[in-house]
């Protein structure tokens, strides 16, 4: 099992950057895949960037362009790059890990002037 504490969430304005971090407790160098979702009050969960651990990549169509999903194996955490934030992107931010069904508490991202 593995245990997943999301950080790095905050208030930003619009066009703004933040990077979210995602720290495993333990390694993640044979984890195959680990995911970024987000929810937004009154929507469902939805995939933002998915990663592979050969390092392919997979984004949702409204982040393409600027999101970045990275992982560091030797710190066991992924990050969340986030560039031209739109007050759309305003959500709760998840790590999740699809091998172990398990996820982060979430960190809050909110995007406004």
């Amino acid at each position: 099992q593995v245990q997943l504490v999301e950080s790095g969430g905050g208030l930003v304005q619009p066009g703004g950057s933040l990077r979210l971090s995602c720290a495993a407790s333990r390694s993640i160098f044979s984890i195959y895949t680990m995911d970024w979702y987000r929810q937004a009050p009154g929507k469902e969960r939805e995939l933002v960037a998915a990663i592979t651990m050969g390092g392919s990549t997979n984004y949702a169509d409204s982040v393409k362009g600027r999101f970045t999903i990275s992982r560091d194996n030797a710190k066991n955490t992924v990050y969340l790059q986030m560039n031209s934030l739109k007050p759309e992107d305003t959500a709760v931010y998840y790590c999740y890990v699809p091998v172990y069904n398990k996820w982060g508490q979430g960190t809050q991202v909110t995007v406004s002037a």
